[in-house]
């Protein structure tokens, strides 16, 4: 067990993280996912808060719909990335990352003075249970009643029964596979869960943990808030979170900032990396230009340890860039590597070293998201092999 989201526990696996991840892009795989928090909204001022929160547009969803944002402070640094779910003109819910939970929770809640908006945290009173890969939608539709669950659109969300539970199906997902996440109330979450467990056999249902979540998530370069998300980026910083931006409506917050810094330009933008290593680098681990690298320091040649050694003293000269998440990618066979890294360096092709753990890994930048760059498997519909 491992503590992520405050003080909550997240299980590292069931049985094995390649299993687990090899599973959820064959069948279907199960995820505890109660970290994240939830947000309800209501009032008369709903739709004119979040609008003035969030860096996409709102006034344009419609009921039963859910977008993807960023909320940004006045100078345009990520507070959080985060989903809207709207139910209608008065009531939305948005659901925050793990590890700022309360911040964006407080920061919601703070702007909502004044406008005749109601904000409660839910995070204690809600379960979500994810239930992603190429069967889940088809294992879903067998337990699923009142709710037509093949039909639903992608980035939709509508209310079902499961074995007497009430809850919200949303068509989401941080896997890169088909899949839904259910909205569960957290006295029913336990018999859910079994239930669940049970009757997804026969559509070989695994549950898995944060291994496996964290290799799904970085074959498709999905930020983590935390490692790859800390509060010093812009949505311009992090890979195709600008795209969400909405420079038509007239006032957000951020948005000066956010056009200046477009304005600007990057000095450093988030990349992706595939690592001659057989372990994963660790997040924070400098980059370095290959060039700059003038000699080693020592060669082990037998052991754990066998690997080449930076002479720190003239690595150093020229750091280029800082690992913020790694993993084995199962599904593309790579070790993989996220990174913030200099503009100059970030080209598709470009040759670095990472400094992972003392060891000189060589890196290739390449262009992410590393696996389905189309995101076909997101959309698709009913069982499909890899």
């Amino acid at each position: 067990m491992v503590k992520g989201g405050g003080d909550y526990m997240f299980p590292v696996s069931y049985t094995s993280p390649i299993e687990e991840h090899k599973n959820t892009r064959t069948n279907v795989g199960m995820q505890d996912l109660s970290s994240m928090g939830e947000v309800d909204i209501k009032g008369p001022g709903a739709e004119r808060l979040l609008a003035r929160l969030m860096v996409a547009p709102v006034r344009n969803m419609h009921p039963g719909q859910v977008r993807y944002s960023t909320m940004v402070d006045e100078d345009g640094y990520i507070i959080d990335d985060i989903t809207c779910y709207k139910f209608n003109d008065e009531h939305f819910m948005i659901v925050t990352s793990s590890s700022t939970r309360q911040k964006t929770t407080d920061w919601i809640r703070d702007h909502a003075v004044g406008t005749s908006t109601y904000v409660t945290d839910l995070g204690g009173a809600v379960t979500l249970i994810t239930v992603q890969g190429p069967r889940s939608l088809d294992f879903l539709d067998t337990v699923t009643k009142e709710n037509d669950v093949l039909g639903q659109k992608f980035f939709r969300f509508s209310h079902g029964v499961i074995n007497g539970t009430r809850m919200i199906m949303s068509r989401t997902g941080y896997t890169g596979e088909m899949g839904m996440e259910l909205y569960v109330p957290t006295d029913e979450a336990g018999s859910l869960w079994e239930f669940l467990e049970k009757r997804g056999k026969k559509f070989n249902l695994m549950p898995y943990g944060v291994g496996a979540m964290q290799s799904l998530r970085i074959e498709k370069a999905f930020p983590l808030a935390g490692p790859d998300i800390d509060g010093t980026q812009t949505p311009y910083h992090v890979h195709h979170l600008h795209k969400y931006i909405d420079y038509k409506k007239r006032e957000f917050i951020g948005r000066d900032a956010l056009m200046a810094w477009q304005d600007r330009g990057l000095d450093y933008r988030w990349v992706g990396l595939h690592l001659k290593s057989d372990i994963p680098a660790s997040t924070g681990d400098p980059i370095y230009s290959v060039a700059h690298v003038k000699s080693f320091r020592e060669k082990m040649f037998t052991g754990s340890e066998a690997d080449t050694y930076f002479d720190r003293e003239h690595a150093g000269m020229m750091e280029i860039g800082r690992i913020t998440s790694s993993a084995k990618g199962h599904s593309v066979k790579k070790m993989l590597g996220l990174a913030y890294m200099n503009v100059s360096h970030s080209y598709e092709g470009a040759k670095v070293l990472v400094n992972a753990g003392g060891r000189a890994v060589v890196g290739t930048v390449t262009n992410i998201p590393f696996f389905d760059p189309q995101g076909a498997r997101l959309r698709s519909r009913g069982p499909r092999n890899i």
